[in-house]
């Protein structure tokens, strides 16, 4: 069993400051008991008010008397709130309340009627590929030149592009392509790059 002396500068450094602490205690305690008197301080006297005040405005530490004295108590218990006659717990206490008279209206509230727009599922959202080209391969058929992002694709009718597009009929000016998402079909201008 290990009890903790493998690392002996830690040890030495604990058994050092056990000792000083140990010192500064006995030298703490040897001092507050030592047997010169100290000074006694000066007695304080105070002037009591001739006439009791239920409320003290100030008193310093000096002043405080720990004795109880029952006539300020009863001077205390003797006060009444008199107020200024309003209660605020009970409605139309108030001495002089005023009333506000609030105008009638003339003509009964006219609420605008709210005209319901028929409105329809929303539209679909636009096709992101832009069609830039074509080339006529040798057997007659056309392919498309398609470009989303920095992504160009090369298609003809039939194929899908980008997981989601389905290329329709390619003429030299527009081809038509349809999103399978959400079956909307659009015919894409030729853009000039």
């Amino acid at each position: 069993m290990k009890i903790g002396t493998e690392d002996r500068k830690k040890l030495i450094l604990a058994g050092t400051l056990g000792v000083l602490a140990l010192g500064t205690m006995i030298y703490e305690l040897a001092g507050s008991s030592s047997d010169t008197p100290s000074p006694a301080p000066a007695p304080v006297t105070v002037a009591r008010p001739a006439t009791p005040s239920p409320v003290a405005a100030h008193v310093s530490s000096a002043a405080l008397d720990p004795t109880l004295h029952p006539e300020g108590m009863q001077a205390a218990e003797a006060l009444l709130y008199t107020g200024s006659g309003r209660n605020i717990f009970l409605a139309g206490s108030q001495a002089a309340v005023k009333t506000v008279s609030i105008p009638k209206p003339i003509a009964p509230v006219r609420i605008a009627p709210v005209q319901s727009i028929p409105t329809g599922p929303p539209p679909p959202p636009p096709i992101d590929l832009r069609f830039f080209g074509t080339e006529q391969r040798r057997g007659g058929k056309r392919q498309a030149f398609f470009l989303k992002g920095d992504d160009v694709f090369l298609a003809t009718e039939g194929d899908i592009v980008g997981r989601r597009y389905r290329v329709g009929p390619i003429t030299g000016n527009s081809a038509q392509v349809t999103d399978l998402t959400n079956n909307n079909t659009q015919t894409l201008p030729l853009v000039q790059q």
